[in-house]
């Protein structure tokens, strides 16, 4: 986008600037990409009437399933893709500028968890390592390269060694995550006897099909005690955007400054719930999908809370489980 930088998106923001980028982001994405314009000439006819942030349209997320979601005239670098479930159709993020998916969830994982340097990473990711394009093995990666830890890597079938690096680096007192997904997790320490306790345990989310779905509290219970952990950590990303919230203490998800969480009516997808604490559909406005589309209603069922973290209470009942990080009622 013409005069923007990624340092501009990508930075704490006031209320102001965050409004006045989102606007000029929605202008360019209105020029730009043709499926974003005929979606919100189909529901807001006339475009003079959208002049603040609070009247922007949200692109349903499945338009990413059938449709090439991209507000740039440039060809994309990488095209993310969905795990899904066997036989679902899997979403697709046609990415033109990697540089901001980097710099997205660099800057995230700085802010919310440390600096990549200080921790040796490692991950239990079968079913997207099984894929292979998926946005969460790409931030993986990166993540451990930063690490510089020899031991930072992918771990897939060999869980016997994954185990035994777990506890060298308990042993060497050595900052350790594992970053999995929830069946892999379960899998690990149903068949493991750990005692970790200053592992940093961060679930994924989504069964992929492979067992039952189970609220989220559920799931954080059985892992605590498997791995002898106080806490479990989490993230709330997905294929369609390039930023993350995470999990905090009291077991509500916090967006970076870039990105923010707003509530629309169950019953009436064009209207935003003005209550806090109310639950509804989540919309998301990304401004690092500044060359996708930035503001994407999904099919998660959450409330937004007047400190501006938000909680995820499952999905509506249309959507595909998928690989994002949620939980059924």
């Amino acid at each position: 986008m013409e005069n923007i930088t990624v340092n501009e998106i990508c930075k704490p923001h006031s209320e102001e600037t965050f409004r006045d980028l989102a606007i000029r982001i929605f202008q360019f994405q209105y020029v730009h990409c043709d499926i974003y314009r005929q979606f919100v000439n189909g529901v807001a006819p006339d475009i003079n009437n959208i002049q603040s942030m609070e009247d922007i349209p949200f692109l349903p997320i499945d338009f990413f399933k059938t449709q090439r979601i991209i507000s740039s005239s440039n060809s994309e670098e990488i095209i993310f893709e969905s795990s899904g479930t066997t036989g679902s159709q899997p979403s697709k993020h046609y990415v033109a500028d990697l540089s901001l998916y980097e710099q997205s969830f660099l800057r995230s994982f700085q802010l919310f968890v440390g600096n990549p340097k200080d921790f040796a990473i490692l991950s239990l990711l079968p079913s997207y390592i099984e894929r292979g394009n998926s946005s969460l093995l790409y931030m993986m990666d990166v993540l451990m390269q930063k690490s510089q830890h020899p031991l930072s890597g992918f771990y897939l079938n060999d869980t016997q060694k994954l185990v035994r690096t777990l506890k060298q680096l308990d042993a060497e007192n050595q900052k350790t995550i594992l970053w999995g997904v929830s069946f892999a997790l379960l899998d690990l320490v149903e068949n493991f006897s750990l005692n970790l306790p200053n592992l940093m345990v961060f679930e994924t989310g989504g069964m992929k099909g492979r067992r039952k779905e189970m609220l989220r509290e559920e799931l954080h219970v059985l892992l605590k005690q498997g791995f002898g952990v106080q806490t479990i950590h989490s993230e709330y990303g997905m294929t369609e955007l390039l930023s993350q919230a995470y999990l905090m203490e009291n077991q509500r998800f916090k967006t970076p400054p870039w990105m923010k969480i707003r509530i629309r009516d169950a019953y009436n997808p064009l209207r935003m719930v003005s209550q806090t604490a109310k639950s509804g559909g989540i919309n998301v406005i990304d401004l690092a999908n500044v060359y996708s589309c930035s503001f994407i209603a999904t099919q998660d069922i959450g409330k937004l809370y007047s400190d501006q973290t938000f909680e995820v209470l499952g999905r509506f009942d249309v959507s595909d489980v998928r690989g994002c990080n949620l939980m059924v009622y």
